[in-house]
């Protein structure tokens, strides 16, 4: 898993930043990259972290995030062979 194969801080600073977006509607935490895709986005000692997901939904309502695969970027635009 993604998180798994991370040195502990990074882990510790991707999951604080998922949780911090739970409660609050900050764009540089999750941002939609594509009509149906989002993505958790984390800086960390200028590494840049992305975790793709998607909104599952239930009788047309969002009902909870679904993370997919993660990333550590490396260049400006993410690739689109990664979303």
């Amino acid at each position: 898993m993604f998180l798994d194969e991370q040195e502990p801080k990074a882990r510790e600073k991707i999951i604080y930043n998922i949780r911090k977006a739970q409660v609050t509607a900050d764009g540089e935490l999750f941002k939609k990259t594509t009509p149906e895709i989002w993505e958790f986005r984390t800086l960390y000692n200028r590494t840049h972290y992305r975790l793709f997901a998607f909104w599952d939904k239930r009788n047309g309502e969002k009902v909870m995030v679904v993370v997919s695969h993660g990333i550590i970027k490396k260049t400006n635009k993410t690739p689109n062979d990664a979303i």
